[in-house]
């Protein structure tokens, strides 16, 4: 499979496209022509693929749960080890493609956002890698919650500045990125870090991320001989869900699961469940979900993991939605706690607070299930960005 394959640039249905100011169409149109070129060329796919081994340390593994399997007497548990990707998380598989990209269209300086930091954190290492200038867009709420990140980003050579405005949070540091790249366009590169934002991005981003779901069908079709029934992801933008998902798209009989963040539920105005109850519009330059009043203005959200907590989504996650193709469900914090203290304790493993909302949904799902079923869930990360945040909210 070519992953740089797309049938529809920039649309997914009706959602998608450009929705741009026009100091940045010479940008974008830039980028796209880039992408274009990048996707027919060998080259830039064996040096992508070279240091997706040498540097991230891919292929990743798939690993049998068999103590969850176990708890749960139902299905076989698989968990994609995204965690054990260099710096914890899936986000360096982005990272390296774009800076790549970034470094061959000569900009010297990349611009990033964070939310829980892993996509900062990849941002900075590929820069140093690279040779390139590194500025970091992060809310100071998730400052706050992500101290040890931060200090990793800038142990890494990144300048993180903190962003006061709004919610403080995600969709904040990403408006302040976007500020800054309109302001310096002509010599800054814009590396965001989900399927999110106007065309190329959304499409570019899946297709970096794509390796995982490439590997996973390789991988459980080697063991088990057969495609999953079920594949579990957690979606706050969506870049490992849609990484997971898209290479199983065609394959009918896998059922494909995105858990978005229920906050203090759903039916509360603290949650980030932009698919389970956002309505259409437009955020950050795409039409997607997101999650807005009556007036179309966007509504602060709420998640104990910082990666979840963005009030839109991935248009092509909307588009999954929209054609019933996948399926998206909303776990509480609480639920994503008790499931990160049980896979923890079970199989040795701490996962980060966003892939704990994806195991969490086990709890609703397995017992629909037989012992001939098999479940992959993404295991996005790992949980040591957020050991000050388990601790407050989780007596041992």
């Amino acid at each position: 499979m070519n992953i740089f394959e797309e049938d529809t640039p920039g649309q997914f249905g009706e959602f998608g496209g450009k929705f741009i100011p026009e100091t940045l169409s010479f940008a974008i149109e830039e980028l796209e022509n880039e992408y274009s070129k990048i996707s027919t060329s060998e080259s830039f796919q064996n040096s992508f693929n070279n240091l997706l081994k040498e540097f991230v340390g891919r292929p990743t593994p798939l690993y049998f749960a068999k103590n969850l399997s176990n708890h749960y007497k139902g299905p076989k548990i698989y968990l994609k080890r995204e965690d054990l990707a260099h710096l914890g998380a899936h986000k360096i598989n982005n990272a390296v493609g774009q800076g790549l990209l970034a470094k061959q269209m000569g900009k010297q300086r990349i611009i990033a956002e964070t939310g829980a930091g892993q996509h900062g954190v990849a941002t900075a290492a590929i820069c140093a890698r690279l040779g390139m200038d590194c500025i970091v867009y992060m809310g100071e709420e998730d400052i706050k919650r992500q101290a040890l990140n931060v200090y990793r980003m800038k142990l890494l050579g990144a300048k993180v500045v903190s962003v006061n405005t709004g919610s403080k949070t995600l969709k904040d540091a990403i408006n302040e990125a976007m500020r800054d790249w309109v302001t310096n366009v002509t010599d800054s590169y814009y590396l965001i870090g989900s399927v999110i934002g106007p065309h190329p991005y959304p499409t570019m981003v899946r297709d970096f991320q794509t390796i995982i779901g490439i590997e996973t069908k390789k991988e459980i079709l080697k063991i088990e001989n057969k495609l999953p029934d079920y594949l579990l992801a957690c979606v706050g933008g969506g870049s490992n869900a849609i990484g997971l998902f898209y290479p199983f798209i065609e394959d009918k009989e896998v059922n494909l699961i995105g858990i978005e963040a229920g906050g203090k539920g759903i039916n509360t105005n603290q949650h980030s469940a932009t698919l389970v109850k956002g309505k259409i519009g437009i955020l950050h330059g795409t039409k997607t979900y997101i999650i807005q009043d009556e007036d179309g203005q966007i509504i602060e959200t709420h998640s104990i993991s910082a990666g979840l907590d963005y009030p839109g989504v991935g248009p092509e996650h909307s588009y999954l939605k929209e054609i019933e193709r996948a399926e998206y469900v909303a776990i509480t914090d609480d639920e994503a706690l008790q499931a990160l203290a049980l896979t923890s304790k079970l199989e040795g493993i701490i996962p980060a607070l966003e892939p704990a909302h994806a195991l969490a949904y086990l709890e609703k799902l397995a017992p629909k299930l037989s012992s001939k079923d098999i479940v992959v869930i993404g295991l996005s990360g790992r949980g040591d960005k957020d050991i000050d945040t388990i601790m407050q909210n989780m007596s041992l």
